[in-house]
């Protein structure tokens, strides 16, 4: 029963069991009990429908569900009358959804070039994590996840395989190759100049270091990945440093490599994405105004 127990507990991610649980206490604090009916369902949505993005109570809703589902009582939130309320009120309320700012290659090289003048151990860090995250198209999850074991050193450059990711929850692993960098930016230089001078020869890649020049022992947070991009940003004269996250680093790969003239296929496998729609979005970002019909319009002779 234990070996089963936790089998099921693995066929669900660490990040959506802490989305659902966090999502049911919601519930709860309102004063939803469990199990719970229609009624009440969507007198939930009713106290929230102001206040709360559609999305997030859509997310609410399938957390709810997936409780009930998994506890053998019938689920309250898969009535028309549920789902119909839930659609009213993402047409009355619903809001473009918030995206990170692509950081192009040129603004990393400005970011890369400040963190190489001040030749600190935190900026070797830094520089090497924003250069993997941004060239490798990682996650944050990811980057914070890797290890020295999952790199191997080639003549062209690294080789990285990462055991699991948020795309990988089976555990095949997925390989990126990484090239030496002819430009200010080299990933594959700032990686070996910060495991050199944190003298990290095993574990994870990217830890703390305190200001005392010390490096710890475990990986960073994903979260740390936010404030890393942001601050170097700012230090680099960025204007837009507010609208960056680590997500920036994902979508400005994507779009730089399109413009550069990467393939789709290049560009979705370096990524790691499941759907071409994501990609197809970074890649319509990327030519918003060169492939453009206005544009067409506006510059002909």
């Amino acid at each position: 029963m234990a070996q089963h127990q936790a089998f099921l507990t693995a066929a669900t991610s660490d990040n959506t069991r802490r989305t659902y649980r966090s999502a049911i206490q919601h519930y709860l604090t309102w004063g939803g009990v469990l199990p719970g009916d229609e009624p009440m369902t969507i007198r939930y949505l009713l106290a929230f429908a102001n206040t709360l993005n559609p999305r997030t109570l859509a997310l609410r809703l399938t957390a709810l569900s997936q409780w009930h589902v998994h506890q053998g009582f019938a689920d309250p939130t898969a009535s028309s009358t549920v789902r119909k309320t839930l659609i009213g009120i993402e047409r009355v309320h619903g809001k473009p959804k918030k995206k990170a700012k692509a950081l192009p290659v040129e603004d990393l090289e400005r970011i890369v070039d400040n963190l190489l003048n001040l030749n600190t151990l935190l900026a070797k860090r830094d520089n090497a994590l924003l250069q993997l995250g941004y060239f490798g198209g990682y996650r944050r999850s990811e980057i914070v996840a890797l290890h020295v074991e999952h790199v191997a050193w080639e003549t062209e450059g690294i080789v990285i395989t990462l055991p699991r990711s948020k795309t990988d929850q089976r555990g095949e692993g997925i390989t990126k190759a990484i090239p030496y960098g002819e430009e200010v930016c080299c990933p594959v230089t700032a990686l070996r100049t910060w495991l050199e001078a944190a003298k990290i020869d095993s574990g994870s890649l990217f830890r703390t270091v305190t200001k005392w020049n010390e490096v710890g022992s475990v990986a960073l947070h994903p979260s740390s990945i936010n404030t890393i991009l942001s601050s170097c940003a700012k230090k680099a004269g960025l204007g837009y440093m507010p609208e960056l996250s680590s997500h920036s680093l994902r979508r400005g790969m994507a779009t730089s490599a399109y413009r550069a003239g990467a393939d789709f296929k290049d560009i979705k496998r370096q990524g790691g994405w499941r759907h071409d729609g994501t990609v197809q979005g970074y890649i319509e970002e990327a030519g918003q105004f060169e492939e453009n019909a206005a544009g067409m319009l506006l510059r002909r002779k």
